[in-house]
């Protein structure tokens, strides 16, 4: 199957590239004050929603696990790679991080104030992605948050593109065909924001976080 075969290679190629992964991203919230300042936003509007509990998908070393967690959200970890949750364990022996796939999560219905994906979805393959939405839907409770972010595609002609990556296949979306892929899985969308591109970054792509809701109906 092909989400197995792209599992298993995005798996695998992480359990390679953890202790370098985790070397070169721990500290990266340092220098990114906007990327604080949108998690912070995040972490706001699931604590005033009443439920604080949040799933970070794709969490990989936990450094982002451990940052909502000092926002005051009870914050948890799933990764695909079993070496990055080893490392998130070791560094932060205090927190859950589990091992998972983010399409198929080991939780109940409707139980997350919120759920964070932070640059995970860009290894999903594009006839995968409805199914993940879908199950980021399914955890949420009604009026439950979803912050997502990536990479953005050339402009809207390229609902998505592949791109080369370091570690594993990825691809780039377009900024309104995803938020329309949330729509139609139940999630409406609050508020975007778009960092341009600056010299010294590695990748000249605009970065994308959307933040949506679910809404109290169900998904498509």
């Amino acid at each position: 199957m092909v989400e197995h075969d792209a599992l298993r290679a995005t798996r695998e190629a992480y359990d390679a590239a953890a202790p370098t992964y985790a070397q070169l991203f721990r500290g990266e919230l340092r220098d990114r004050p906007l990327d604080r300042a949108i998690l912070g936003v995040f972490a706001e509007v699931v604590r005033a929603g009443g439920n604080g509990q949040v799933a970070d998908l794709g969490c990989g070393p936990g450094h982002i696990t451990a940052y909502l967690d000092e926002l005051g959200l009870a914050a948890f970890g799933v990764d695909a790679s079993s070496a990055m949750i080893e490392l998130a364990r070791q560094a932060y022996p205090g927190l859950r991080f589990d091992v998972g796939s983010m399409a198929a999560l080991n939780t109940a219905d409707g139980v997350l104030g919120g759920v964070l994906s932070r640059w995970s979805i860009i290894h999903t393959p594009p006839q995968e992605l409805p199914a993940t939405l879908a199950e980021f839907h399914r955890v949420l409770a009604p009026g439950g948050h979803l912050l997502v972010g990536f990479w953005a595609s050339d402009g809207p002609s390229h609902p998505t593109q592949v791109f080369d990556h370091a570690v594993a296949p990825a691809y780039r979306w377009s900024p309104d065909h995803l938020a329309a892929m949330l729509r139609t899985s139940g999630l409406a969308e609050v508020a975007r924001t778009v960092r341009e591109p600056q010299p010294a970054d590695r990748r000249q792509f605009q970065e994308i976080h959307l933040l949506a809701r679910k809404t109290r109906a169900e998904a498509v």
